[in-house]
């Protein structure tokens, strides 16, 4: 019988205090924090047959996007006092400019950087290192790129198994559909 596996939420928010101070701040906005999420998660998934948050990924219009992340984010923007990482981040929205912008409330402690394992500290500095000081247009065109979103229409769910199908991937389809199952 298949587990449900979740991120818990104190990782969620790790993980998004990581980006948010490994990336250019200019540049960080919802869309990009979605994207750069989506590539931790399928960086992992190709290099180590699972990924990290767990999430349901949806093929949208600036790619793709963890829908559970993308609606704590979300929630920031739109009703803050009530928002669960309200504590972490805010959402900064000058009418002058279409950006979202994703902007840190506190630093990233030790000890939360002791919920990553090796393996997702190494592709959480690979993410950064590669798309840390790149636009939204930049990282959202490299998504568009990978098997996931070139192998799903538009408001379709994107299946983990797909990243096998991007040359990168050391992993394959069935070996990643067997990880998932287990």
């Amino acid at each position: 019988m298949k587990t449900q596996h979740t991120m818990p939420l104190p990782k969620i928010k790790a993980m998004i205090l990581f980006l948010c101070e490994n990336t250019e701040p200019r540049f960080l906005g919802k869309t990009k924090l979605m994207n750069l999420i989506y590539f931790f998660d399928f960086m992992h998934v190709k290099k180590y047959g699972l990924p990290v948050t767990y999430d349901t990924y949806v093929n949208l219009e600036h790619g793709p996007i963890p829908s559970a992340i993308k609606n704590l984010v979300d929630a920031v923007d739109d009703e803050v006092e009530n928002a669960i990482l309200a504590d972490s981040i805010v959402v900064n929205h000058d009418r002058n400019e279409s950006i979202h912008r994703v902007i840190p409330v506190r630093e990233l402690t030790d000890s939360e950087m002791e919920l990553f394992s090796q393996s997702e500290i190494e592709i959480l500095k690979s993410v950064v290192a590669r798309y840390g000081a790149a636009n939204t247009k930049t990282i959202e065109d490299a998504s568009h790129k990978e098997a996931p979103c070139l192998r799903t229409n538009e408001l379709d769910r994107i299946s983990y198994s797909l990243a096998a199908l991007d040359a990168d991937s050391v992993v394959s389809k069935e070996e990643i559909d067997l990880l998932m199952s287990i």
